[in-house]
This record gives C-alpha cells, sequence and structure tokens, in this order.
C-alpha cells in the first residue's frame, strides 16, 4: 500500500468542511505525512466582471482577511500540525493543482456533496480537482 508523506486538504471554510477534519486527520497520522491547508478564494471580478462601478479590491482584501482567520481557526481544530497554509485568489481547481505540483503533493483530501442530475453533468469543484491531480484524490462524501 502506498504512503502518504504529504496531504493537500482542500477546504471551502463552511460549516460542511468540519466533516473533512478527522478524515485527514487521520490520514496524515496514519501516514506520518505532513499536512497542509488551502482555501481558495475567486476573484470577485470573475463573478462581477467591470459591470460594478465599486472598487472590488477593498472588499476582496477584506474576503482574503477574514479567510487567513478562518482557515486559523480550522487548523486549530484539526488536533494534527499542520505544515503550512494557504489562502490563495484565483480558479479553484487550477491553484489547488499549482500548490500540489509546487509542494509535490502525494494526496489532496476534498469535500464531495455527490450531487446528481445537472449538478453532476455540470461538474463540480471535486471532479474538477480530480480529473486535472497529478497524485492521488479523497473525495470525502459530504453530507448536508
Amino acid at each position: 500500500m502506498q504512503t502518504y508523506q504529504k496531504i493537500l486538504l482542500a477546504v471551502d471554510l463552511t460549516e460542511e468542511c468540519e466533516q473533512l477534519k478527522a478524515k485527514a486527520s487521520a490520514l496524515a497520522s496514519a501516514n506520518s505525512a505532513e499536512l497542509y491547508l488551502v482555501h481558495v478564494i475567486e476573484p470577485l471580478s470573475f463573478a462581477y466582471g467591470g459591470d460594478v462601478p465599486i472598487d472590488l479590491g477593498v472588499i476582496q482584501e477584506q474576503l482574503d482577511e477574514h479567510a487567513h482567520q478562518n482557515l486559523i481557526k480550522y487548523a486549530e481544530g484539526l488536533g494534527y500540525p499542520v505544515k503550512q497554509q494557504f489562502v490563495i485568489t484565483g480558479h479553484i481547481e487550477t491553484e489547488v493543482h499549482r500548490l500540489a505540483d509546487e509542494h509535490q503533493i502525494d494526496l489532496i483530501v476534498v469535500g464531495s456533496h455527490g450531487r446528481h442530475g445537472l449538478a453532476l453533468l455540470l461538474g463540480s469543484t471535486a471532479n474538477g480537482i480530480l480529473h486535472g491531480a497529478k497524485c492521488d484524490v479523497l473525495a470525502v462524501r459530504i453530507v448536508s
């Protein structure tokens, strides 16, 4: 069986991502692995483009700071030491893949809502991470 030396836990910092803590901590502990955390914020300009007549930069900075604080709290509740934490602005799948490549990650852990029907056809973040990753990906079913 392959052991994982570096595990990247990608979280969206919603209440539902609390369900990933036990799985990620157990995997890291069982493999004596380094655990990394990432939260990716899609830029407001992706959602609103140039259609909003206000400076989105200040709001984006506030979102980043809020995410940093929440990721610190999340890490404290893991029960396993975190090697490094990242809050990155960009396209989620692209940034998770880039970070995994840069840090030679063996396993990416991400939550999956297990959607069906139209949501399944359109894809999901977990699916996007799975199909572009150069390492193993564990999609943990999130129960709503």
